[in-house]
């Protein structure tokens, strides 16, 4: 989620340069969401029509289901589909091809469509992704969303600069939400306690006392979670004494819920950096991974305070651990930071 999410200002930017131009994204289909809204029950047709807000980047998503073909690699079924992939991308005759993610897998998938110009990092992310590219450009910038307009801005032969995110509007996702959060009363803030490894993972029950804090000043928190059984989830509700609820939610859904969030509380994860592309307020709590690269981009410095430990030191490697710098990170200086936003916001409106 946030590699899309990182990849997207420089997509919007080359969107907003070339509205003619037919941009395709081959994307894992459980991250979907984030350039197209579900369909409409009554109104099957929409998906071949213009870009609207339902679907305002990009002119189609490309299905690739790598985590499905992990668990069957050697299945018919998942050869059947990786020939469709291949046949669709090379039917498609795209001009220019770019492996914004730098990954082996992505690079694979990239050089199938046979584009005329198929383009990465100089230095992927696995060095063994640049063996596949015909153009590889080298980088100088130091956070990734500037790399992506390097690299996309390179592979089209333009200077593109990072634009604002357009995410899609859900009207189903959005009417679900405004039920959610009626009861919320001076609003709500949003925790997403899991990341991608353990080592970015602030422990549970931190949060669970963050949101115990938050909910003696009276504001509500609601735990972002992929299912009503997410352990990460249920400890930081039952370490807030009842003050958070778990939010199971579709990406749709948390793109609607974190629009309406006070502050987004997070460590260096996709919801952190959904939040940062909405403008929303947040508090990033960043261990292992370097904020000046990873960190939530383009914000003003009213909507954003980022924590990290001094002793942390940058260091990819996925282990289960929460990282011995992050650790450092106390519940009272997030909770500061919290109350920070908070009071800011409220200083927004009455201005």
């Amino acid at each position: 989620m946030g590699d899309v999410l990182h990849a997207m200002p420089a997509v919007t930017a080359l969107r907003e340069r070339h509205p003619e131009w037919q941009i395709d994204w081959a994307i894992e289909p459980r991250w979907s969401e984030l350039l197209e809204a579900q369909p409409e029950i009554h109104d099957p047709e929409w998906r071949f029509s213009q870009r609207d807000e339902r679907r305002p980047l990009i002119d189609r998503w490309i299905s690739v289901p790598t985590r499905e073909w992990k668990k069957r690699p050697l299945a018919v079924s998942t050869m059947v589909d990786i020939r469709g992939l291949r046949k669709d991308l090379r039917g498609a005759q795209y001009d220019v091809c770019v492996d914004m993610q730098g990954a082996i897998r992505s690079a694979v998938i990239g050089r199938m469509a046979g584009a005329g110009v198929f383009a990465g990092l100089a230095e992927p992310r696995e060095a063994a992704a640049a063996w596949l590219y015909g153009l590889r450009v080298k980088v100088e910038a130091a956070h990734v969303v500037e790399q992506g307009c390097e690299l996309l801005g390179g592979a089209v032969g333009e200077v593109l600069r990072p634009a604002k995110v357009m995410l899609p509007v859900d009207a189903a996702a959005e009417l679900w939400c405004d039920e959610l959060v009626e009861k919320s009363g001076d609003g709500f803030a949003l925790m997403a306690p899991t990341a991608g490894w353990g080592a970015k993972q602030w422990p549970a029950e931190r949060y669970g006392a963050v949101a115990a804090e938050l909910g003696q000043a009276g504001f509500r928190t609601l735990v972002n979670a992929a299912s009503a059984e997410d352990e990460a989830a249920r400890r930081v509700v039952e370490a807030s004494g009842g003050a958070a609820v778990v939010v199971p939610c579709s990406v749709g859904q948390m793109i609607a819920l974190t629009r309406r969030a006070r502050v987004v509380i997070a460590g260096d994860t996709g919801p952190l950096h959904l939040a940062a592309a909405l403008g929303r307020p947040v508090v990033g709590l960043f261990g292992p991974t370097d904020p000046e690269r990873n960190g939530p981009y383009g914000m003003r410095e009213d909507r954003v305070r980022v924590l990290r430990h001094g002793s942390s030191r940058r260091d990819h490697s996925r282990r289960a651990e929460t990282e011995q710098g992050l650790m450092q990170i106390r519940v009272e200086e997030v909770t500061e930071a919290a109350f920070a936003l908070l009071r800011a916001g409220q200083d927004t409106v009455k201005a």
